[in-house]
């Protein structure tokens, strides 16, 4: 099926939305992180009724682990958010982000029988934003824009654009 010029535009400027949109989400969560004195995952690892607890209460009991988390969280959520902002390796930044959404949502899935202490924002049931925004970092992967990108600039005619 042969696209009009304005469903190609359309299709690209919404990918590019959607990768500015979830880049600076990220990109914010981890600078908030980084900014708010004394901020530990420890409370939302703590959390975890599901398949990765033991792991999880694991990290939370040894320090040195738990220090070694919370850096990795931090600045995986900052570079993750950057590199989606920047339009820098687009895909590895989409799959990095997709792993650690999936980490997150693995801990405290909205799965019947499970409660969680804190309260959740809205009701879910087995979907959730974080599976929402996972599965939409996994079309960003699936059809890259590179429209306002530094991918672009660097990789110049090895980038494919969906215009192409």
């Amino acid at each position: 099926m042969k696209y009009s010029r304005i469903d190609t535009r359309l299709q690209s400027g919404s990918l590019t939305i959607l990768r500015l949109l979830i880049g600076w989400h990220t990109f914010y969560e981890g600078i908030a992180k980084l900014l708010k004195q004394g901020w530990s995952s420890a409370s939302f690892l703590k959390e975890s009724k599901w398949i990765f607890s033991d792991l999880f209460s694991w990290i939370v009991s040894h320090s040195v682990a738990l220090e070694i988390v919370d850096f990795l969280n931090m600045w995986g959520l900052i570079l993750i958010g950057a590199g989606l902002i920047l339009g820098l390796f687009i895909r590895v930044a989409s799959l990095s982000g997709i792993i650690l959404l999936l980490l997150y949502y693995s801990a405290v899935p909205p799965l019947i029988g499970l409660e969680y202490s804190f309260p959740m924002e809205g009701d879910y049931l087995v979907i959730n934003k974080t599976l929402i925004e996972a599965a939409s970092l996994l079309v960003i992967f699936a059809f890259p824009v590179y429209s306002f990108s530094i991918d672009s600039l660097i990789f110049k005619n090895k980038v494919k654009d969906i215009r192409s």
